[in-house]
C-alpha cells in the first residue's frame, strides 16, 4: 500500500473516531426504559467488559477478527480490529435506544462462520472488502449488547467495558494470527479459523 492510501485510512479512522461523539452523547442520554433487563448482571463497567468475554459466539467472532488482520498483515492488522469496536459502539447506541433489529443472532452466528471461514480459506480480498464485512458483522454484535443493558445501569461505564474487553479479544487473535509468518503456523492460524466456522454453524443450527 502506498504512504498515500495508508494516509487515506488513517484520516478515515479519526473521523470514525469522531463520530463516536454523538454516539457517546446519545447513550448519556438515553433513558434506561429503553433497555433490557439482565437479571443479577453487574450494571457497570465490569458487567460490559465481561458480557462479551462470557458469550462463546462473541468470543470466538471478534478472535477471528484478530486472526484475519494477522494473516493479511499491514494494514489490515491494525485496521480491521479497529473498525469493529468502532462500528460496534455506533450499533450499541441504537440497541440502548430500543431501534430493531432483526436477525441479530442469525448474524452472530454468520459472522464467526464467514470470518472464520476467511481464515480457513486463507481469503485475501481488497483491504475495503474486508473492512465492509468486518464492519457489517459488528452491527450485530454491538446491537446485542446495546439491547441487553441491564436497566439501571451506567451507560458510558457499561459500554467502555465492552468495547475494551473486545479489542483485548482482537489483540488474543492477532496474536495467535503473527503465527502465520511460519508454514506450521500458518496451517494452525486456519485450522482455528476452520474450527471457529464450524461453532459458528453450531450455534446458527442451535446445536450449542
Amino acid at each position: 500500500m502506498t504512504p498515500a492510501a495508508l494516509f487515506d485510512l488513517k484520516r478515515m479512522v479519526s473521523r470514525s473516531l469522531c463520530c463516536l461523539l454523538p454516539v457517546a452523547a446519545a447513550l448519556i442520554t438515553s433513558s434506561p426504559a429503553f433497555a433490557h433487563s439482565e437479571n443479577g448482571a453487574a450494571i457497570d463497567f465490569a458487567g460490559g467488559f465481561t458480557h462479551p468475554i462470557f458469550g462463546p459466539d462473541h468470543v470466538i467472532a471478534m478472535v477471528a477478527v484478530g486472526l484475519w488482520g494477522a494473516f493479511l498483515g499491514m494494514p489490515a492488522i491494525w485496521l480491521l480490529p479497529v473498525v469493529f469496536p468502532l462500528v460496534m459502539a455506533v450499533a450499541g447506541a441504537f440497541g440502548v435506544l430500543g431501534v430493531p433489529l432483526p436477525g441479530v443472532e442469525i448474524g452472530i452466528a454468520l459472522s464467526a462462520i464467514a470470518l472464520g471461514g476467511m481464515v480457513a480459506f486463507a481469503a485475501r480480498p481488497p483491504l475495503w472488502i474486508a473492512a465492509v464485512l468486518v464492519g457489517a458483522f459488528a452491527i450485530f454484535h454491538g446491537h446485542a449488547h446495546g439491547t441487553e443493558l441491564p436497566v439501571g445501569a451506567d451507560a458510558i461505564a457499561y459500554s467502555m467495558g465492552f468495547v475494551i474487553a473486545t479489542g483485548m479479544l482482537h489483540v488474543s487473535g492477532i496474536a495467535f494470527g503473527a503465527l502465520s509468518r511460519w508454514p506450521a503456523g500458518r496451517v494452525a492460524v486456519r485450522t482455528a479459523g476452520a474450527v471457529i466456522a464450524v461453532i459458528g454453524f453450531a450455534y446458527l443450527v442451535r446445536v450449542i
